[in-house]
């Protein structure tokens, strides 16, 4: 297995969905890197000679965050808006969903499982 950015990538996949297995690269940066590194898409990832690994380590290194430098990027941005008390950190601070979704009906996976709530006894009329 090619190792790239500290991932362990599969051999028998094409290069440009193998790359996709590294945090923070998608298929379309994925694409830009081997057009940049001057290598064929479709290339199996186990046929990729040393000095091709490198040149695309070296492109992944000098110019995308992946990994964990992305986490620990994201976890900072969201620890900020909490910290500064932001409509956006209070609702991840509330585990409830940040970017205007509706919450009356669905929402259940950002806030679990449903919490049932003992409901009022109907009042009998006296006769």
């Amino acid at each position: 297995m090619p190792r790239i950015v500290g991932v362990d990538i599969p051999d028998q996949k094409a290069i440009w969905i193998a790359l996709t297995y590294v945090q923070g690269i998608g298929r379309y940066t994925s694409k830009q890197i081997l057009k940049e590194a001057g290598i064929d898409e479709l290339t199996k990832a186990n046929k990729l000679t040393e000095d091709e690994l490198s040149r695309i380590a070296q492109i992944i290194d000098n110019n995308y965050t992946v990994g964990g430098e992305l986490r620990r990027q994201v976890s900072q941005n969201i620890a900020r808006l909490r910290d500064i008390n932001c409509y956006k950190g209070m609702r991840h601070k509330k585990g409830l969903p940040v970017h205007g979704q509706c919450t009356q009906s669905n929402a259940r996976t950002r806030k679990g499982p449903r919490k049932t709530v003992a409901g009022k006894k109907g009042v009998k009329e006296a006769r």
